[in-house]
């Protein structure tokens, strides 16, 4: 049998001397691995060895086995860029470094907005996390406060799926899982979390409403937050954005998630507060709802609320973007209009 095996081994090194092409390659590798191939022969005929016999013989066709494979794969690769290069001297020739002529594809402006208000909170000390766009009713309305047959789910209609979960229509949707991923802070730590999210909801469109839009919700808890934390917060967070002062407003606004609460409005900078369509004549825009975290909302998210306050806000981000760039029709942004979408590539 070893002498069967040596034989075998110097067939196969001749045959692969001749080799010139893949079709020859893949032709002798059946001849020596397929299941009617040499080396298969030789390992049906062990069982006629005695058991030593049979370990030690083998052990060698194995390794025979291993070179031949080896062997063809390694042959395999060099024909195949023989054959790359045969290639390419027979075609037109190409100077690679020539720039391409293709228009190279650009962020979306709420995409550069949103990348630039995470970069800002990190600078703060926020955790960047991501919401799920369909969630289940508890989590949209009931663990924000927004029990069943409560007259605030008027203002958020959606849209159900036929499991009974639905397409979040804000981002505090999240505010449950977050608080019970991380939990409450430690002594004298706080929890600062920074969730954007794509938002549903069944509205009348026009200038300032679509029935997509996009949202960035954030929340700081701890043990001495207070409303003076947002304003601060706040004011960083448009001074950043639009480089400049932004006159801004606060005044008394219901939502149940918090408790009081707040709507920030900026001044519109479509028409520098004189009045327009996108802010429907009124000179100033709804940016976000604010204020501190109801206490509901904290017990439900495993956070004692007679230890612990926080705030939150729901940042528009659709809308800051408008602002930003000083679109006047919100329907933009889904239009797939590239032709207008390319302008913010370099701003």
């Amino acid at each position: 049998m070893k002498e069967k095996i040596q034989m075998l081994k110097i067939q196969f090194q001749e045959e692969m001397k001749a080799v010139e092409k893949k079709e020859e390659l893949e032709r002798i590798r059946i001849s020596y691995l397929g299941k009617k191939g040499k080396v298969t022969d030789i390992l049906n005929k062990l069982k006629e060895l005695n058991p030593d016999e049979r370990r030690l013989t083998g052990k060698e066709i194995n390794l025979l086995k291993n070179e031949i494979t080896r062997i063809i794969d390694e042959t395999g690769k060099i024909l195949e860029e023989r054959e790359f290069e045969e290639t390419l001297s027979k075609t037109e020739k190409y100077d690679f470094t020539i720039p391409s002529l293709l228009t190279q594809g650009t962020l979306h402006p709420i995409t550069i907005v949103q990348k630039q208000i995470e970069d800002i909170f990190k600078t703060m000390g926020f955790i960047i996390e991501d919401g799920l766009e369909i969630q289940t009713e508890f989590n949209n309305f009931e663990a924000a406060n927004i029990p069943k047959n409560h007259p605030a789910r008027d203002m958020q209609d959606t849209y159900y799926l036929e499991n009974g979960q639905l397409l979040k229509t804000h981002t505090t949707a999240a505010q449950n899982y977050i608080m019970r991923k991380y939990g409450a802070p430690g002594k004298d730590e706080t929890l600062k979390v920074l969730f954007p999210g794509r938002c549903f909801r069944n509205e009348n469109i026009d200038a300032c409403h679509e029935n997509t839009f996009f949202q960035m919700e954030g929340m700081m808890i701890g043990e001495d937050i207070s409303i003076a934390n947002i304003i601060y917060f706040m004011k960083v967070l448009l001074s950043e954005v639009f480089k400049r002062e932004v006159k801004v407003r606060l005044r008394p606004g219901f939502f149940p998630f918090v408790e009081p609460g707040f709507e920030l409005d900026i001044n519109c900078q479509i028409c520098g507060g004189e009045g327009c369509p996108t802010c429907k004549q009124a000179g100033w825009l709804e940016l976000l709802p604010c204020g501190m975290i109801h206490p509901n909302v904290l017990n439900m998210g495993g956070i004692d609320a007679e230890h612990y306050t926080g705030f939150a806000f729901g940042l528009g981000l659709t809308r800051l973007a408008m602002m930003k760039y000083e679109i006047k029709d919100i329907r933009v942004f889904n239009s797939g209009n590239l032709r207008i979408l390319r302008q913010f590539k370099d701003r």
